[in-house]
Formats: structure tokens, sequence, C-alpha cells
């Protein structure tokens, strides 16, 4: 049953007012499945701009959708159930699992991005899409230099630079237009052919620039990187391995997800900076090593004071046959692990996921260790903007309350010598305003409640 009614009658946007579509599922959803219901609407159809579950007796019974304009409420329903029948409704229920919890809980209050955009520390730049200033570029600097020399104490990583574009070719090998085809995003350019130029040139004038200008692009060789452990296995592709103890690479680079909605914080962005290591050798000795390098940065969480915890998670599969199957794989077995610090009373964000893949990679990209056959692997990715913006959510714009290692840290990387001054006497008096209201509601529309709703990091499948 589809109900499409309009909310109020002075107009929101150009000319339109909001519309709400009630959505029934066939039969309920276990509340515990809410999140993976949630991650997945805004997907469903572009025209939705915001959502609300209908929840009752701890089931998920139906949707709201909001949209701009009306809906095609059979449509609709059908999209939902059939995105909730296919990824969702088989999954298993499992009780969130932590196994690490930081020992400190600091107060955190609500706007800190806008705080750094009044100060013109953060800009805007388009949709997902942040340039920042200081103290952010330090702050970016350092916790990347820590994290380097946290991996370099137990192993001697080999460290790339990698194009930004990666092939097609290396993402199908990947499986990653099976599992993650919402994230996708294919580089493209003109087919080159003078008649393409001119036809382009004379129609850019008259019409300027608009999808059909892609009926005279052919390429779809390349596309921008999800995250940078692609670059390395196909790197190492073809390759046996010396049976040397376990292989370990990292890089750092700019990587890329559509998101159906991105939150107006540095929370989920459409492009992003990730610091990845991958190591590679045989299953127990990778397993180890990923377990000793998530210890280490527990620890160096903590000795920061940040608050926070790592728990059980899983990818944001999508679309296919095997969805819950794999999920469910992935829980089971603790394959990925996920770092979450807050950002906010009673909201936490994902700054760095622990991935074991087993022989996924190795066995597609057909990399060996020795003579002991397929490679195993696991790879750590951490968002650096991400993991910036919590340290600051948690201990304000003024360096002075910082970290004395944090502060010598951004020297260190050439960072002034007080960072966060000019924001301090701001970040006081916003704070001090603010003390004593309640934190702000969440919404699905591209807010906080859209930052939370999917904000695992990065996607891999690690089945």
């Amino acid at each position: 049953m589809t109900e499409t009614t309009r909310q109020g009658t002075e107009p929101t946007g150009a000319g339109t007012g909001e519309f709400h579509t009630r959505v029934a599922l066939h039969t309920p959803v276990a509340g515990q499945l809410a999140s993976e219901i949630e991650r997945r609407l805004l997907f469903v159809s572009s025209q939705i701009t915001g959502y609300e579950l209908d929840t009752a007796d701890g089931e998920v019974r139906g949707v709201t959708l909001r949209s701009a304009a009306p809906l095609p409420a059979d449509e609709l329903t059908e999209k939902v159930n059939r995105v909730v029948d296919g990824d969702v409704r088989k999954q298993r229920t499992t009780p969130p699992k932590s196994v690490w919890t930081s020992s400190h809980d600091r107060v955190v209050e609500e706007g800190t991005f806008e705080l750094l955009a009044q100060a013109g520390a953060v800009t805007e730049a388009g949709e997902g899409q942040v340039a920042v200033g200081e103290p952010l570029l330090s702050l970016l600097a350092y916790f990347d230099r820590a994290v380097k020399r946290i991996l370099g104490e137990d192993f001697n990583p080999t460290e790339y630079r990698y194009p930004t574009l990666i092939s097609t070719e290396a993402l199908a090998t990947a499986g990653y237009f099976a599992s993650f085809p919402q994230h996708l995003m294919f580089v493209t350019r003109l087919h080159n052919d003078i008649d393409v130029y001119q036809g382009f040139q004379r129609s850019y004038g008259e019409t300027g620039i608009d999808s059909t200008v892609l009926d005279a692009c052919h390429n779809v060789d390349y596309c921008l990187p999800p995250t940078m452990c692609y670059h390395t296995f196909h790197q190492y592709r073809g390759r046996t391995l010396d049976a040397e103890g376990v292989h370990v690479v990292t890089a750092k680079g700019k990587s890329f997800r559509f998101e159906a909605a991105y939150a107006t914080t540095m929370e989920r962005l459409w492009d992003f900076t990730i610091r990845e290591i991958v190591f590679m050798g045989p299953r127990e000795d990778v397993l180890a090593s990923r377990e000793l390098f998530m210890r280490k940065i527990f620890a160096f969480v903590d000795e920061l004071g940040l608050s926070g915890f790592c728990e059980v998670g899983n990818d944001p599969f999508f679309g296919g046959d095997d969805t819950s199957a794999r999920i469910w794989s992935q829980r089971l077995m603790e394959l990925k692990y996920e770092l979450r610090l807050t950002v906010a009373p009673g909201r936490t964000i994902a700054v760095g996921s622990f991935n074991f893949h087993d022989d996924l990679f190795g066995r597609g990209f057909g990399i060996d260790y020795g003579t002991q056959g397929t490679a195993r692997s696991a790879c750590v990715g951490f968002g650096l903007e991400r993991l910036v913006y919590a340290f600051l959510c948690q201990y304000g714009l003024d360096s002075a309350g910082w970290p004395a290692t944090v502060r010598e840290g951004t020297r260190a990387v050439g960072g002034p010598a007080d960072p966060g001054g000019p924001l301090a006497a701001q970040s006081t008096a916003k704070r001090s305003a603010s003390r004593g209201q309640g934190a702000s509601a969440c919404s699905s529309e591209g807010g906080p409640h859209a930052a939370s709703a999917d904000d695992s990091f990065p996607p891999m499948d690690s089945r």
C-alpha cells in the first residue's frame, strides 16, 4: 500500500512543496537491520531527497520517502521492496561486537564544521567536496606521518604513489562492479575524431553541456579509484612474492565514491584522501600482521585521549543475488573491523578499517607466495579527512588544548607554530554560547543522519 501526500502549502524549492510517499514493506524486517535499509534507500531513486523508517514493536514496517515532486508510488513500492528483499531481509541479525573501546569519554559538541567554515579553514567546493586550509593541512600531514611511523615500528613497508586513474580492468578483476556498483565512477573523454570535436564545439556553443555529450564519448577504460589497495593488487598481478615474511605496501592518494547524498561536513566526501596499507603473504602471518598493527593504532588513539571504539563491520554490498550471504560471512568471520570516533553527542563515524581478504585478491590477480600457492592479503585504510575532523570535533580548534604530541607533530611537518590560534577565539565563543543547548536533531536529507546511515570506510569486498 502506498500513499503520496503533499506537506504544507508553501513551496520549499523552485515552485514545489515537499511530497511524502509512504511505502509498506511486504512483510516487516527486524529492527536490528534498520541501518542496512537506510544505507540503501537513497540509491533506490535519484528523486528521493530524504526518508524516515516506519517502525513499531521492534520491526521496520515501511518507509516514508521525501521528494521535491510526486513520486510514482507503485514503481517506488516495487523498487524499495526489491532492494529490501534482495539485500536486507535475508541477513541474519547479530548483536554489535566491539573489539576495543577507548578509555576516554570526551564531551563533544556540535558546530565544528561551521566554525571552520566561518574562519575560512574549510570551503565547500561542490557536492561532497571541501577545500581545506590550516589547521587541517598540518593535522592531515601529522596523522599521515603518525600512521606511517607506527607501521614502521614492526614492518619495513614499500611506499608507492599511484596515478589518480585506475584501469577498468583492475576494478573488474577485483570484483568491484558486482559488489559496489552504486559507488562506481567512470572517467571518459570525447572520441578522438575531428568530426566529434567540431560537432561538440558547435553543440556546446548552442546548448552548453548536458548529458548528450556522452554520445560523443566512447572510452570507458578508466575509473576514479574507490580506494588505494586496488592499485597495489593490480601492480603485483601475476607475480610470485619471495617467501621472506609478509610483504607490506603502503600508499596515500585521492579516492572517490559516489554517494546519493553527502553530509555538509567532512564526514562524507566524494573526493577524499586515504592512507592505505596492504599485507600480503601466508594466511596466519597476514592475520597476525593485521592484528598487531590494529592494536598499535588503538594504543595511539588512546594515547591521544580520543573517544571511540572498534567493532566488527561489513561492506555496503549492493544489488547482488548473494548480498545477504556475503554480509553474513563477512561479519561471522570478522573479516572487517571499523575504527569509529565520536563527532557529536551519540554519533560516531568510521575513520579507518582493518580488512582480511583471505585469497580473494591473490587468486583474482594471480599473486603467489613462493611455492606455497596463492598469497593471502589484508588491508588497512584510514580516511585522513575524517580522522582530522573527528580530532577537531573532540578537541576543538584552539591548539592550546590539543595534546602536546599533536602540537609538536604539526610543527614538525612544517605547520605554523600555533595552527589553531586564529580560530581559538571563535571556537571558545561559539562553544560557550552553545552550552546548555540540546544537540541538533538528525535528518536524512544529506545532513548528519545521512552520514551515519552508511559510513563504512573504505568499501572493500573482503569475502
